[in-house]
Formats: C-alpha cells, structure tokens, sequence
C-alpha cells in the first residue's frame, strides 16, 4: 500500500508531542508539508526540531497558536487560511472524582476537546468542499463509549467528538471530502504515563506500573499493553489519503479491542 501526500498541506493540532507529534511524523513520511501546532513558539519550536531530525525529507512550518480559544484559533486560521487536511487532536484528560467536577471544569473540557475542534472544522470545511477534496479527522477515545469513572467530563467531550464528526460528515456529502473520528485506546505517551502514576503510585517500576494500570483500570483491552503513538498515526495517515475515499462519518478504533463491539 503506497501512501502519496505530496502536494497536500495538513495542520495536527497539539502535534508538539504524544499522539499528535506521532500524527505530525506520519504525514510528513507521506510527503504532505505539517503545520506543527503547539501553545508557544518555543514548544513548536523544538518539536519541529526534533521532528526534522527523524523525518529528514519531512517538510514542517509552525504554527503556533493556543487553538482551546476562540482568539488562538482565529490567529491561526488567518495565519494559515487553507489546509488540505486537518487533524483535531489537541485535548485534556485528567482523573477527577464525578461528583467533585465543578461547572468551570466541565466548561474547560468542552472548549479545548470540542469547541475547538469545532471552529477548525468550521474555518476549513468550506475551502476542503470548494476544492473538491480533504480530510477532517478528529482523535476521540474509547472513553467515548466506555465512560471511565475516574473522568466522566474527558469521557462526555470525546462522544461529543464522534457526533460532531458524524455531523460534519453530513455536510460534507458529495463533496470529496471525508470527516472522521479516530478512537484511539489507552496510548503510551508522557501524559498518560503520569496518569497511571496518579492511579497506582511512583514505587513501582514501569512495566510493572503499566500492567496493573491495564488489568485493574482497562482490563477489556485485547493487545493489554498500551498503544504505541504510532499505532495510532498510521490509521490517521491512511485515513487521510486518496486511498480512503470510501471511509466517512465513520468512527475508525485503534483501541487495543478495548470497546466490546463487533462494529467498528
């Protein structure tokens, strides 16, 4: 399967680590240009550093903006008025007992994993429909289906993510342009290696720590490791090329066989 993004501009949002950077990597391999988006100049910065060490042909401009905000957003949509494809994958997690989550968190959660997903969509869509093709995919979670109890508020923004994806989808009919949603299970990055030290403790070491996060918080997982960044970049990548042209309003797992469904 050959994967051919030359010519093609896309923007991953949070791409300056974790999952996101992983994307970012992903689509440059392919030959699409990376907007590399990060909250500051600096973070985008060495991100971009780093990603030219490892993808020595990759092209990547950065994009620096705090897109969780409206004004973040704007500056980055007028910055760069046009991409081919667009990654939502900026988002917050953390554990909070339900029933301590006050109204301003809930209103945190919604802007950063929604909202802002949202007024991307909003901004690109229309160039994506005039031109006749693109990709609008967002990174959702098992969480969406699979509400942990531990972050009921992360847990309702990512099913909110595979409605507004479906949604999109719909407005895009008979476009060329797909939207998707990618649920992507519980993912070894630097995040969620400081959320499973929250939940089982700093005495253990780390392959052991994991293994108790998986069997005791996430014991429905098939692989029972955690997801590679990678792992998940490589549906992002090929959901994003010409080769996925069938694929829309659909919510793609990458999940380890986390979520007990036979659909996908």
């Amino acid at each position: 399967m050959i994967i051919d993004l030359s010519g093609k501009t896309a923007l991953v949002t949070g791409s300056t680590q974790g999952i996101g950077y992983a994307i970012a990597a992903g689509l440059a391999r392919s030959g699409a240009t990376v907007l590399v988006n990060g909250r500051t100049d600096a973070s985008v910065g060495a991100a971009i550093e780093r990603l030219t060490a490892e993808v020595v042909d990759g092209t990547f401009v950065a994009a620096p903006a705090d897109v969780g905000t409206e004004s973040g957003s704007r500056s980055l949509t007028d910055a760069h008025p046009r991409v081919d494809i667009l990654v939502n994958n900026l988002g917050i997690f953390g554990a909070q007992p339900a029933l301590e989550i006050d109204d301003d968190e809930w209103r945190r959660y919604f802007e950063i994993n929604v909202l802002a997903a949202v007024r991307l969509i909003r901004a690109y869509l229309p160039s994506m429909k005039d031109a006749g093709w693109g990709r609008v995919l967002s990174i959702a979670s098992d969480s969406a289906v699979v509400v942990p109890t531990e972050m009921i508020h992360y847990g309702m923004t990512k099913t909110a993510l595979l409605s507004v994806s479906r949604g999109f989808a719909k407005d895009a009919a008979g476009s060329g342009v797909t939207v998707n949603s990618v649920m992507a299970g519980p993912t070894h990055t630097g995040g969620v290696e400081t959320f499973v030290r929250e939940l089982v403790g700093d005495d253990l070491p780390w392959d052991e720590a994991q293994h108790e996060f998986m069997v005791k918080y996430r014991p429905q997982s098939l692989i029972q490791r955690l997801i590679e960044p990678e792992e998940i970049a490589n549906m992002v990548v090929y959901l994003s090329s010409p080769l996925a042209s069938a694929t829309t309003g659909g919510a793609l797992r990458v999940d380890g066989g986390y979520v007990d469904s036979i659909l996908p």
